[in-house]
């Protein structure tokens, strides 16, 4: 198989790059270890929000949301996105982390996001079913809100595959083909790919690939889980997540609850298995402030795996080695970014500027020790 572009991941991420490179006439092929959406994408809570901390993430971030709300006409795919803008919380409880949500509000105004700092009581306003009793804020913006992963990154790839890319799902890559000194390609189970440039986009499986070909990606694994519950009626409620002790949650389209929490101390490893553990502490924390969710079923739980890089920010673009690209490091919050980046992957690997500079997150960071760090996360 010869093609242009040849990309690793069948993420949201990967199917996106393919999708735009595309549109320009590459031609690429794609491979996917399992099914598409079977790793990080497909698993993720799909959160799409402004409030970042970073102003090159609240830039990529209006971009985001713009095309999100618009998605479903440009890729025409033959089901919904559930793309809602419901809004998103930031609640807190603490004097320093409240201090922090006003110096990220404050950077989000001053590029355009209607974000702003609520009070207790105006919580109440936009939640009414969450208990604000201690709490000292949130920040809040309107226009953030959440999107199904499945149908998002399965909408890229029929688009992608409807301008010609080929799709290989079940399809690990064991190698890659390497020419002098670049790459020149990729090697799976069924037969090489010949490739100009290869794309990583395979999430915490990005800093093994790199290995083959000398790279150190320093990206530590950490295992995240959600659980959903069974179906109760709609509410106003739009996603929450509290700094304290990193719980969130929110309403499906469906009427379905899905619930999270960022523990620090989770394993960090590559895993799909989830634990009694977890639904304790989700749901002891999630309750504590939105207790009209007592008594409502768990449906089922599962765990992805993020991919944490030192300062929580992604690796985007070239790296040392010709013809070898990643996209991966998004340590949490990389399915929003699908929009904006498989347009910056498409334009970097074309010889073009991309439309945002997303040089921060460029490979040589570590080495320079020039770390941004990005604190709105969870």
């Amino acid at each position: 198989m010869i093609v242009d572009v040849a990309i690793i991941g069948g993420g949201v991420h990967g199917c996106s790059i393919a999708y735009h490179l595309a549109k320009k006439g590459v031609r690429c092929a794609l491979f996917e270890r399992g099914y598409l959406s079977s790793g990080a994408s497909g698993r993720s809570a799909a959160g799409a929000r402004h409030q970042f901390g970073t102003e090159v993430n609240c830039r990529l971030a209006i971009y985001n949301l713009e095309h999100l709300a618009s998605l479903k006409e440009e890729l025409d795919p033959p089901f919904p996105l559930e793309f809602e803008q419901s809004g998103y919380l930031w609640i807190t409880y603490s004097e320093a982390q409240l201090r922090q949500l006003e110096k990220n509000v404050s950077l989000q105004n001053s590029l355009g996001i209607p974000s702003s700092i609520l009070s207790p009581e105006e919580i109440k306003e936009v939640a009414p079913a969450i208990d604000v009793r201690s709490m000292l804020g949130a920040s809040w913006c309107p226009k953030d809100g959440h999107v199904n992963p499945h149908t998002l990154t399965f909408a890229y790839a029929h688009a992608a595959k409807r301008l010609g890319v080929e799709i290989h799902a079940e399809t690990p890559i064991t190698g890659l083909r390497r020419w002098k000194d670049r790459v020149r390609g990729v090697q799976t189970a069924t037969g090489d790919c010949h490739a100009e440039a290869v794309i990583c986009a395979a999430g915490p499986w990005s800093a093994h690939i790199a290995s083959w070909v000398g790279l150190d990606v320093p990206i530590t694994p950490e295992r995240h889980q959600l659980l959903v519950t069974e179906p109760v009626e709609r509410i106003r409620h739009p996603f929450v997540l509290c700094m304290d002790d990193g719980s969130y949650w929110k309403q499906c389209p469906n009427g379905t609850f899905i619930l999270g929490w960022g523990n620090p101390l989770d394993i960090k490893e590559i895993s799909d298995e989830s634990s009694w553990e977890f639904l304790h502490e989700a749901s002891k924390g999630v309750l504590s402030k939105m207790p009209s969710l007592a008594g409502v079923r768990v449906v089922r739980q599962w765990a992805g795996t993020y991919d944490v890089t030192p300062d929580s920010q992604a690796v985007v673009g070239a790296t040392p080695v010709e013809g070898f690209f990643l996209d991966c490091g998004w340590s949490g919050h990389g399915l929003q970014f699908a929009p904006s980046i498989g347009r910056i992957m498409a334009e970097i690997v074309c010889g073009e500027e991309p439309f945002i500079d997303v040089s921060p997150f460029r490979y040589s960071r570590f080495e320079e020790g020039d770390l941004f760090f990005e604190p709105a996360c969870i």
